[in-house]
């Protein structure tokens, strides 16, 4: 009886790890399409920037690129988290 109750929390406990791993990676599939879109934006800025040489121009681009930049933190984040519980279900996996 032991066994199947230690099952049933392994078996429980990886079935959170599922749920929270496929969240993650829809979530990193939108931090990904939204890298796309920004990082194109930074760049149109950054040339805007260099063409009409304003102050305002600048900020602009300094300010698209931060957005990719908090983005890119976010990402790799994401991307430890899913690493983690990856490994997470590897280790319950193997106590089955």
């Amino acid at each position: 009886m032991h066994d199947g109750m230690g099952n049933w929390l392994v078996e429980r406990r990886l079935s959170q790890v599922a749920t929270r791993l496929k969240s993650l990676r829809s979530e990193l599939a939108v931090i990904d399409e939204q890298m796309l879109h920004l990082g194109d934006d930074a760049d149109d800025q950054a040339i805007r920037a260099l063409v009409s040489e304003t102050a305002g121009a600048s900020y602009e681009a300094r300010d698209a690129q931060r957005h990719v930049d908090r983005l890119a933190k976010h990402r790799a984040k994401v991307l430890e988290e899913i690493a983690t519980l990856e490994q997470r279900q590897d280790e319950l996996l193997d106590r089955l």
